[in-house]
């Protein structure tokens, strides 16, 4: 199946090291991302949504910087998962702090994944008060 690489960012008022356990930790993401996150054993998560668990395993993660979450068996081979890939930037001129978000998935619609973002968003912005 075609996999489709959506990237978009967002600025957000609130400091790297603020914003980094919503995006890495099991208790900041079922705040906004899904409606119940697990951790398990060996850096993998359970993702849920519409009571249906997703496993993923944080392959990556940099303190205050991004995180990376493969979701497993989304591929026939395992060679070519689903992931999300959060990264925080912050602009040195202007001491902004960006969320750049990779969407890697069957998805092929981006309307259709730029409305589910925005609405991610704003929900994460409301919580960190930007």
């Amino acid at each position: 199946m075609e996999k489709f690489k959506f990237i978009t960012e967002y600025e957000l008022r609130a400091s790297p090291k603020m914003l980094f356990p919503y995006i890495s930790t099991a208790s900041g993401l079922s705040q906004w991302f899904a409606s119940k996150v697990n951790t398990m054993p060996e850096q993998r998560f359970d993702f849920q949504w519409d009571n249906e668990s997703h496993f993923a395993r944080q392959v990556s993660m940099r303190q205050n910087k991004g995180v990376r979450f493969e979701f497993l068996d989304t591929d026939e081979n395992g060679s070519d998962n689903n992931y999300v890939d959060f990264r925080v930037d912050q602009s040195e001129l202007t001491q902004s702090t960006f969320l750049r978000i990779t969407d890697y998935s069957t998805t092929t619609d981006e309307e259709e994944l730029k409305d589910l973002w925005n609405g991610l968003m704003d929900k994460l912005k409301e919580i960190v008060g930007s």
